[in-house]
Formats: structure tokens, C-alpha cells, sequence
């Protein structure tokens, strides 16, 4: 995976797989990407299959492709790619696979619009007999308006969208996740006098509520900081992970709802070491939750993980590795099978390509508070 960036991880037949972006050269175009996907069988990651390709690819550190599994089997992934000549013309696409992930027929566009504005920041959930993403969605910047959260459901084709809030921050990842089978989206919400903190969407008897905090740092920042939230829950309790730099104090923060997201407890710190954020987190069957964040240091970037309890007890910090303090090494992914952790992010360093490491951590040792995890 050398010369590789935006990895993602997800669970297809109870199996892990990534995804990731290559350069490759493309209808003679040399600066062109591929989306490609592999699984990961008895140990070893099966040879990678390509998903999409072309010139047009929009490439970069922060908006990641991502991957979702139906409950049929099938797998929808998507990435982004030009739509025009500015240089935030882009759209998001999809691809659909029914063999695991052997062979992908192009869907189309997500995006139910043709404006030469920015789509992405996809999160995606399982629904019924369908999938349902959630984006950030630009079409109402033709007209000088903000950015927007919108919402649809993908089958065989993609259902028209919906606007579930009119002013979000433009480029801060949406994450999302079930609680008792309906939906919810948590993301950077941004006021008329720019207070950019973690806000929640979620639906309630086939009803969508108003947005609402997840937490009240009254963060004012005059642009977007690009770096969303991560939620995901478990047995009756909701997680929900984030950084803020409110009063200019950066932190990892972390929050417990135990009403299905209609509320927050109080935030638990997770990093006040002015962490560079970048969260993400699991849910265990235990009704505790692990973050992982990139933690900073002097010239390098730590990978963390940290386990929380419902009751707000903190374990202690697992370094899982170093990379660079810089974008290129992207947003860190984590994902859950059984009793292990799998954790994907780049490993970057100035003499040479950047290329994927995943580490296998488990669970065990978040709470033994072991210094170091191995890496593949």
C-alpha cells in the first residue's frame, strides 16, 4: 500500500476490510487516483480489488472514501471526484458490489444535485433493506447560503435527499450510527456568530428532531477546523468523541447518552496535551467505549487509544505508534471484531512514500495500560 492515503476500516462478513486511495495514471493521466478495497482472511489481506478509477478523483487527507456492508450482503462504496472547474466543484459517487467485494457496477452520483459545489463528509448506516448516508452538501452556496447536512436512502438506486440542518460546518466529517434501529448523525454545527461545537440529529419514531448538542464548549472559530466528531453505542448507551479548541485550550473530549442521544452527560476529558484530535471510537459489548486520537509530541504525531467507561472512568493512554504532525497523516480509523481492535492511519516520514499500517490491539490491554502495540 505504498504511496497511499484516506484509508478507511469496515466489517464485511465478520470480516475486517479497508479501503484506501492509490496514485495511479489513469487514461494517461499521471495524476490520477484509484479507490481500492481488500479483505483481511485468516490473517492475511487478500489481493485488493480496484473499485473505481479515473483523472477526476478529488484526493486529500481529510474527506476519507468509506465502505458499508448492507443487512443483504451487498457492499456501497463511495469517493469523490470533479464536477467542474473550480476547485471545490466536486461530487460524491458510489459503487455497488453483490460477490464481497470481487467486482463493482458504478450508482451514479449521492448528491441529488448538479451544482459545482462541495458534497462529502459521507457517514453511512444500515437501514432495513437499504443503506442511509449522511453528507455535507454545498448547493446552496450558488446563492451565497452555508453549508447544509443532508440525508438519503441508497438501494439499487439512490431515493431523493433531505435537508436535516441548513448551517453546518463546511468541511468538519459527519459520523453516524443506530440506537434502537433509527438513525443518528452527529457533526460540527456552526451558528450565525460562528460557534462551531458538536451537534446531534437523530430520528425518533420515524420523526427527525431539531438539531441538539452533544456538548456546549462555545467554541468561536471564523473558519472550519477539519475535525469532526465520532459516535457509536452500545447496550442502551450512546458515545460520542470530539475535539475542541474553545478559550484556545485544545482537547479530546468524550460524552455518554443514555436516552438514545436525547441528552449528554457532562464532557469527560480524554487529552488537554494540545492532542491534533482526529477522533474516532468503538463501542464494546461491556457498555465501554474506546477513543483513538492523534496525540501531538514535539515533531511527530502519536496514535492513541483510550478506554472510557459509562460511569466516566478513564484507562490508561495506549500509544499504538508515531507518524508526522502534519495533514498527510490523514484521520486514523478504528473498528471492533470481537475481543480485538483494528486500527488503520498512515505512516508518513520525509524520506520516503507514505504507506497504511494496521495494528491488531486487544481489548484486554486497554485496561492493563500497555505502551506499545504492534503493527502490520
Amino acid at each position: 500500500m505504498g504511496d497511499s492515503l484516506a484509508p478507511n476500516l469496515a466489517v464485511v462478513g465478520g470480516r475486517l476490510a479497508a479501503t484506501w486511495l492509490e496514485k495511479s495514471e489513469s487514461g494517461g493521466e499521471s495524476s490520477g487516483h484509484r479507490l481500492r478495497f481488500s479483505r483481511r482472511v485468516e490473517g492475511e489481506w487478500l489481493a485488493p480489488t480496484t473499485v473505481a478509477e479515473g483523472g477526476d478523483f478529488f484526493a486529500n487527507w481529510a474527506d476519507i472514501p468509506a465502505l458499508i456492508e448492507a443487512n443483504d450482503g451487498s457492499l456501497l462504496a463511495h469517493w469523490l471526484a470533479k464536477t467542474g472547474e473550480d476547485t471545490y466543484a466536486y461530487s460524491v459517487f458510489l459503487a455497488r458490489s453483490t460477490d464481497q467485494g470481487r467486482t463493482w457496477q458504478p450508482l451514479g452520483r449521492l448528491n441529488d444535485d448538479t451544482t459545482p459545489t462541495e458534497h462529502g463528509f459521507v457517514s453511512w448506516v444500515s437501514e432495513a433493506d437499504a443503506v442511509r448516508a449522511f453528507w455535507l452538501d454545498g448547493r446552496a452556496m450558488v446563492e451565497g447560503g452555508p453549508m447544509s447536512l443532508r440525508t438519503t436512502v441508497v438501494r439499487e438506486e439512490v431515493l431523493p435527499s433531505e435537508v436535516l440542518d441548513e448551517r453546518v460546518c463546511d468541511c468538519c466529517a459527519t459520523a453516524a450510527t443506530l440506537v434502537d434501529g433509527e438513525p443518528v448523525v452527529v457533526f460540527r454545527d456552526r451558528s450565525q456568530d460562528e460557534v462551531r461545537d458538536i451537534a446531534i440529529v437523530r430520528r425518533d419514531a420515524g420523526q427527525w428532531r431539531p438539531t441538539a448538542p452533544v456538548a456546549s464548549d462555545g467554541w468561536v472559530i471564523p473558519g472550519c477546523p477539519v475535525n469532526g466528531p465520532a459516535i457509536d453505542g452500545a447496550n442502551g448507551n450512546l458515545f460520542a468523541a470530539w475535539f475542541t479548541a474553545a478559550d484556545e485550550n485544545p482537547k479530546v473530549q468524550f460524552a455518554v447518552s443514555r436516552d438514545g442521544g436525547a441528552s449528554f452527560t457532562e464532557p469527560i476529558l480524554i487529552d488537554s496535551d494540545n492532542p491534533l484530535g482526529r477522533v474516532d471510537l468503538v463501542s464494546i459489548d461491556e457498555g465501554e467505549a474506546i477513543v483513538s486520537w492523534l496525540a501531538s509530541g514535539r515533531d511527530i504525531a502519536r496514535v492513541m487509544l483510550r478506554l472510557v467507561t459509562p460511569s466516566g472512568t478513564v484507562g490508561p493512554s495506549l500509544t499504538v505508534a508515531e507518524t508526522q504532525n502534519a495533514r498527510a497523516s490523514g484521520f486514523p480509523r478504528l473498528e471492533r471484531i470481537d475481543d480485538h481492535l483494528y486500527l488503520i492511519w498512515v505512516d508518513t516520514a520525509e524520506d520516503r512514500p507514505s504507506s497504511l499500517r494496521v495494528a491488531e490491539i486487544p481489548i484486554a490491554e486497554l485496561s492493563g495500560g500497555s505502551s506499545e502495540a504492534p503493527a502490520s
